[in-house]
């Protein structure tokens, strides 16, 4: 893991989430966040672990596809090709780490500054590339979809039941849910998120 380019989960220098852990509390209750679903996550990890290649496959054809979503990792409308398998490469990291880690105040912390290399607050920073300045807060909300209908495949690919997939589908989509809305802190206003 500390060979991935610009991976610092639970690295001193972050920034502590403005995020407590009893808002994140209130909201894994928000969406109905279970043990059995924290269970699932976990056995999703193991199905996921050595297909993450497979899914940024997808992923990043999904991406590469649309000049609108390829757009944020341009400069003057050339594709950065390091700054994509930078980022590549952190993005299978997350998959891991959001079905394994506890989520506990390093989780809240690393969640916090990816949001931040989403924002103009970081973005192109942790790469040190030229790039456009910001992921817009539309697509950030927007990628919920393909991110939990795309892996719905991959957990399937194991031999679990039907009911088995179902439950890991959806630990996954409260996770990605979760996650993807503690990326958005950056973007609104102080005191409203």
């Amino acid at each position: 893991m500390s060979t991935i380019k610009g991976y610092d989960y639970g690295n001193a220098g972050l920034a502590r989430s403005p995020v407590s852990l009893q808002e994140l509390e209130l909201l894994k209750k928000t969406v109905l966040w279970s043990e059995a679903d924290e269970t699932n996550l976990r056995k999703a990890g193991e199905v996921l672990r050595d297909q993450t290649d497979a899914v940024l496959d997808l992923w990043y054809g999904f991406v590469g596809g649309n000049a609108h979503l390829l757009h944020y990792f341009t400069h003057h409308g050339e594709p950065n090709a390091e700054y994509l398998a930078a980022v590549r490469a952190r993005f299978g990291q997350w998959i891991l780490d959001l079905c394994h880690r506890p989520w506990d105040q390093a989780w809240l912390d690393y969640q916090h500054e990816i949001a931040l290399r989403h924002h103009s607050a970081k973005k192109n920073k942790t790469d040190g590339v030229q790039a456009v300045p910001i992921i817009h807060f539309r697509y950030m909300a927007a990628f919920i979809y393909p991110i939990t209908a795309t892996i719905r495949g991959f957990l399937g690919n194991k031999g679990h039941s039907r009911e088995e997939v179902d439950a890991m589908h959806d630990a996954w989509f409260k996770a990605v849910t979760l996650s993807t809305l503690l990326w958005c802190y950056p973007y609104v206003h102080e005191g409203q998120f």
